[in-house]
C-alpha cells in the first residue's frame, strides 16, 4: 500500500513515517527555521513529533504530512492538518514548514492551498485556522494568499498567537 495521499502540479504529499527523522531533524535542528517555535528539536524530540504525527493519524485521520519533490522525491518539508484546541472545541489547523534552503519558492503557498482544498473537498470540514506568531511574516503571508484571514490574537502555548480562519462557505475559489 502506497502512503501517497495527493500530488500537485510540483509537490507530492505522503503519510510520515519514523523513516522521516533525519529529513526532519534538518528542519527542526535549524535554529532560523525554528525561531518562531519555541526551540530546536533533537533527534529524540523530533521522534517524539513524529510519534504525536502518527498518533493523529489514527485518532483523527490527519496531521502533518511529508511533502516532496514531484519529479525528484527530495524532501521539501512538511504541511498538513492538525487538531488543535481553541476555546474548548477542536479546529483544525493548516500548518507548513520547510526546509530553508527551499524558502521563496513557493512550495509553501502551493502545499498549503492543496492542503486547505483537500480539507473543504475531501474532508469537507467546515473551517481551517492556522495559528502564526504576530512576527511571523512569511508565514502570514501564507496564510492570506490562500484566502485566511487574521481573526484575533489569543493566547496559546504561554505566547500571544494570532488566529488566521478561514471557512468552507465563505471562501472564494483561488
Amino acid at each position: 500500500m502506497t502512503s501517497l495521499l495527493f500530488e500537485t502540479k510540483r509537490l507530492q504529499f505522503r503519510l510520515m513515517t519514523t523513516s522521516d527523522v533525519e529529513n526532519l531533524l534538518r528542519i527542526f535542528s535549524d535554529s532560523k527555521a525554528m525561531v518562531h517555535y519555541p526551540s530546536t528539536k533533537s533527534k529524540e524530540e523530533t521522534l517524539t513529533w513524529i510519534q504525536w504525527t502518527l498518533d493523529n493519524y489514527r485518532a483523527y485521520q490527519v496531521g502533518m504530512w511529508i511533502v516532496e519533490d514531484k519529479q525528484t522525491g527530495a524532501f521539501l518539508g512538511q504541511c498538513g492538518l492538525v487538531p488543535q484546541k481553541i476555546e474548548g472545541r477542536i479546529v483544525l489547523e493548516l500548518g507548513y514548514l520547510f526546509l530553508r534552503s527551499v524558502w521563496n519558492h513557493g512550495y509553501a503557498t502551493e502545499a498549503a492551498t492543496a492542503v486547505r482544498n483537500y480539507a473543504f473537498h475531501v474532508l469537507h470540514v467546515d473551517e481551517i485556522i492556522s495559528l502564526i506568531a504576530p512576527a511571523n511574516n512569511p508565514s502570514i503571508r501564507v496564510a492570506e494568499k490562500i484566502g485566511m484571514t487574521c481573526e484575533k490574537e489569543i493566547e496559546k502555548w504561554n505566547k500571544k498567537i494570532l488566529l488566521y480562519k478561514l471557512n468552507r462557505h465563505e471562501r472564494k475559489e483561488k
